[in-house]
């Protein structure tokens, strides 16, 4: 397995569980899964064609991981019954340009000029 593949893997689902269980005791694998659910923001690959491409920038390409969508991700941070949600859709998208980065060389389509 690819080096990329893995960290990337492993921001999406090994790191919530180390986040989840550093946190709240009582509330730990609720947080997890809630963490874990927000991956399903990846349906909207649904939408293109191919469906999955390992090459393919996620930022910006996809309508839930569009730029414009960013500040909603950030607004759930803000109140107490969406900030795990949030947390989870940030975590995400920071993972995928991460990715996004290291596959182009550092830029980022959209963000990088």
């Amino acid at each position: 397995m690819e080096l990329r593949t893995f960290v990337h893997y492993f921001l999406h689902f090994g790191f919530p569980f180390f986040l989840a269980y550093g946190s709240d005791r009582k509330n730990r694998k609720k947080i997890y899964l809630t963490l874990l659910l927000t991956n399903l923001v990846d349906l909207d690959h649904l939408f293109a064609t191919p469906i999955f491409d390992p090459n393919r920038c996620s930022i910006g390409f996809h309508p839930l991981h569009r730029l414009e969508v960013f500040p909603v991700y950030i607004g759930m941070l803000f109140f107490k019954k969406t900030r795990v949600i949030g947390v989870g859709l940030i975590l995400h998208m920071l993972t995928d340009t991460m990715d996004c980065a290291w596959m182009n060389h550092g830029k980022v389509p959209g963000l990088s000029h």
